[in-house]
């Protein structure tokens, strides 16, 4: 594993790989939904409401995308996503790192309640709770969380 990260813009080419990335973390992180049949309404999310609405900044090892994270105007993070075989390295800390730089009067985010790894990192990062919510799309419960400068 690697520690060294290039951190750049999204580009239009990197959208399989990214799509590709999401499915295979989703997977790993929750075994018994089938996130290849999501494959289709999650690039239509990502072409219509997530890269026209959102900064994507994406984190490359040796010239292969390694994660990446989206940050809106508004300072929502909708997506934190690193490859699993980057998981403990500091790609996932620089890349909040690169949105709380874009979004410095605070972000939220929506974490799954389930996901205490999630939750974990955001609580190192400088995240606290902020409340509870329920994904309107899966139905999960779920933790608003905030960072504040």
């Amino acid at each position: 594993m690697t520690s060294r990260f290039t951190l750049r813009a999204y580009r239009a080419e990197d959208e399989d790989a990214a799509i590709a990335l999401w499915q295979e973390t989703w997977q790993l992180a929750y075994p018994a939904i089938d996130f290849t049949a999501r494959v289709p309404w999650w690039r239509e999310r990502w072409r219509s409401e997530l890269v026209p609405k959102a900064e994507v900044i994406v984190g490359e090892s040796e010239g292969v995308l390694a994660g990446f994270v989206t940050i809106d105007a508004a300072g929502y993070l909708d997506q934190l996503v690193v490859s699993p075989q980057h998981w403990g390295s500091p790609l996932a800390t620089q890349l909040v790192e690169s949105a709380k730089q874009r979004s410095p009067r605070g972000i939220t985010l929506l974490v799954n309640k389930d996901n205490a790894r999630a939750i974990s990192f955001y609580k190192r990062n400088g995240f606290v709770d902020a409340g509870e919510d329920v994904n309107p799309t899966s139905g999960r419960p779920v933790l608003r969380m905030a960072w504040a400068p």
